[in-house]
């Protein structure tokens, strides 16, 4: 079967990730990478053997031999840089968070619904072994009826005005770039919040430090979530039904395991698989997929729930304050 060529906007951390996780995907491969100074781009293909350094997105976006385009430019970027590639015709993955907020990330899904292009949020964890599983158990309603789900997400950062995560300008804080996990799990397990009460405290640079949210679901369920840039959390999720819980691992958002553990406190499921790398080829691995299915959408990471989780985001920001360099923000979806 033939490869997939990729193309990368970004010479970050996560692009790095990202690029040496796919060299487990024998359908995969990197042709392009695109930055926006040439040094930059050659220092990164020489690193990752990639035969093609662009200086600009725009040569990337409109190379030839690129299929699919990963953009992993700090938040601020990922709107811009998509749709570039949206406009070029090419197949999109985009890091998570999508966008900076739902009117940016509405205004790409209509661009590619319009293009006829494929588009993806690039919220890996929801493809990793043990999501998976915990979806299939979800589904075959393993737990009864999910009344509840917990789930932090903590690091310890250096107080660095220069880091992306203290820097406004590159929309920072702990909760676009650590919360968005929790928030997305949540949205998987119990779907779109019918209620959101967000509280927070800001680092030194006015980014969020910490922020925990209560979310109200349909039917009574609850979620309860904390993130923080300031203190290393458990990392754990867990979700609590009528009949059974499933306590992830930590790191919960990374490839782990977890106990299905019953009413009475018995151990019913134990998931522990072996796994090699770090995890991010299974959502290009969806992509490939979806492509060769002539598909424009993933049904695991649908578009229209990113837009809703953007939206569940903004309301949050707009509870606690946070705001960012002017960007428009829609209003949430009435219901």
């Amino acid at each position: 079967m033939k490869a997939v060529r990729w193309g990368v906007i970004g010479t970050g951390g996560i692009a790095t990730a990202f690029v040496r996780d796919l060299r487990l995907l024998p359908d995969a491969t990197v042709v392009a990478v695109g930055s926006r100074r040439q040094e930059t781009a050659d220092e990164f293909a020489r690193e990752h053997d990639i035969g093609q350094a662009h200086p600009t997105y725009d040569r990337l976006v409109t190379d030839d031999e690129v299929d699919v385009v990963y953009v992993a430019t700090p938040h601020t970027g990922h709107h811009d840089a998509a749709m570039l590639a949206i406009e070029a015709g090419k197949a999109v993955l985009v890091e998570k968070p999508f966008t900076m907020n739902a009117a940016e990330a509405l205004s790409l899904v209509e661009a590619a619904r319009a293009r006829g292009t494929f588009l993806m949020e690039a919220m890996w964890t929801r493809f990793l072994p043990h999501i998976v599983r915990i979806r299939s158990l979800l589904a075959a309603g393993a737990l009864g009826e999910p009344r509840t789900v917990i789930a932090d997400h903590g690091q310890w950062f250096a107080r660095d005005a220069s880091h992306r995560l203290f820097a406004p300008a590159l929309g920072g804080g702990a909760l676009l770039d650590l919360g968005i996990y929790p928030v997305s799990f949540v949205s998987m397990v119990l779907g779109t919040p019918t209620g959101v009460t967000a509280v927070s405290d800001a680092a030194f640079t006015g980014v969020d430090a910490t922020t925990s949210i209560v979310l109200q679901h349909d039917g009574g369920a609850h979620a309860v979530v904390t993130t923080s840039l300031e203190a290393v959390g458990t990392n754990r999720a867990s979700v609590l039904g009528t009949e059974a819980r499933i306590e992830i691992d930590p790191v919960w958002y990374a490839p782990t395991g977890f106990s299905v553990i019953s009413r009475d406190g018995r151990v019913v499921e134990r998931f522990d698989e072996p796994h090699e790398g770090g995890g991010l080829r299974h959502q290009a691995a969806e992509v490939a997929r979806r492509l060769r299915d002539g598909r424009t959408e993933s049904e695991v990471m649908p578009l229209d729930e990113t837009v809703a989780i953007m939206r569940t985001l903004d309301e949050v920001r707009r509870q606690i304050g946070l705001t960012y360099p002017p960007l428009p923000i829609l209003p949430p979806s009435p219901r």
